[in-house]
């Protein structure tokens, strides 16, 4: 199901698939809606000891300037995801913190510290997997480190263990004339390493908002076989309705993964304005839940039996010409 953008939070559902060359076929149980508490968990289906289908919730989070209300009301859209069968979770970027340089060295704190404790705690509560915008469950925030700040976002599994911390990678250094400057690089270091994290589901490969626009970091996270990958993010109203869902839609086609975002809510009074929308994308590219520009949590069962299908369908990997190119990675 794909939102109604006449109906805000509300969903519609789209029809069968037909096998062709527009796509396998296919029907996605997928959903958006505000914070309420209807929907039944999904049936899981097993395969072996893994598992084929799971439940993935994007909680898209209104940021007020309260760092102790957005860790609190981040928990609570955590438990209410999890109420509806979802078994991985993210935040939105920087889902403690308003957006912009000036913010970043007030709100950052060392991890673990006080937000990151809440995550570890709700993480456990709810066993669940916690990515947490810019930590985890996922999202990120800034972090305090040796004296450098960064963009990260941490990863709890269900016993509240930090399973993976991500520092980004890409810093968001931009000029658009008439329309945004921001240098996040004005207080931010960036990070110098790769992050994954495994699951009963899959293996999970995060990135955080500018790094999306990075193929090689995804063909990466592709190769060490992550299915899902990540990104809290928060594009803005000159990229967003330019370039947000055309590049979780390329990242999901060349590298055959899902691709999941995770945007705070759209702030037309904030000084950073985020685009919202946050996203599901199928490996066929095709958008498989997305909300709107208000607080929401999007719900999409990512089902892997269909990822396996289309690679044989359409087996890219094993016909790429690597007597003529690679991506290498330069640290391990």
């Amino acid at each position: 199901m794909n939102a109604d953008p006449s109906t805000p939070g509300r969903a519609r559902e789209e029809g069968w698939g037909v096998a062709s060359d527009a796509g396998p076929a296919h029907r996605s149980v997928a959903e958006v809606r505000p914070y309420s508490s209807s929907q039944p968990a999904p049936q899981v289906v097993l395969v072996g000891r893994a598992m084929a289908t799971f439940r993935l919730a994007l909680i898209q989070l209104q940021i007020s300037s309260i760092k102790s209300d957005n860790v609190t009301r981040a928990c609570s859209f955590i438990r209410e995801a999890a109420t509806q069968g979802a078994k991985i979770v993210s935040l939105p970027e920087c889902f403690n913190s308003p957006y912009g340089t000036k913010y970043f060295p007030e709100y950052a704190e060392k991890i673990p510290g006080e937000s990151t404790q809440k995550l570890s705690e709700v993480a456990k509560e709810c066993s669940i997997y916690l990515i947490g915008g810019n930590f985890i469950p996922t999202g990120s925030i800034p972090e305090e480190d040796a004296g450098k700040l960064y963009n990260t976002c941490a990863v709890f599994g269900p016993d509240g263990t930090l399973l993976a911390k991500y520092r980004k990678i890409h810093l968001f250094d931009i000029d658009v004339p008439g329309k945004i400057t921001f240098q996040e690089s004005e207080t931010l270091s960036p990070g110098d390493s790769f992050s994954t994290f495994d699951t009963p589901y899959c293996r999970v490969g995060l990135g955080i908002c500018y790094d999306m626009r990075f193929a090689e970091l995804a063909q990466i996270y592709a190769q060490r076989g992550c299915q899902l990958l990540v990104y809290p993010g928060a594009f803005n109203l000159t990229t967003g309705p330019a370039h947000w869902e055309l590049l979780q839609r390329s990242r999901a086609v060349d590298n055959q993964v899902y691709v999941a975002t995770a945007s705070p809510a759209r702030d037309d009074k904030a000084s950073y304005v985020a685009w919202g929308h946050s996203t599901v994308v199928n490996p066929w590219g095709e958008v498989l839940a997305k909300a709107g520009t208000e607080e929401a949590i999007v719900y999409s069962d990512i089902d892997l039996k269909k990822l396996a299908e289309i690679r044989q369908q359409m087996p890219v990997f094993r016909q790429k010409r690597s007597d003529l190119y690679a991506v290498e990675m330069k640290k391990p």
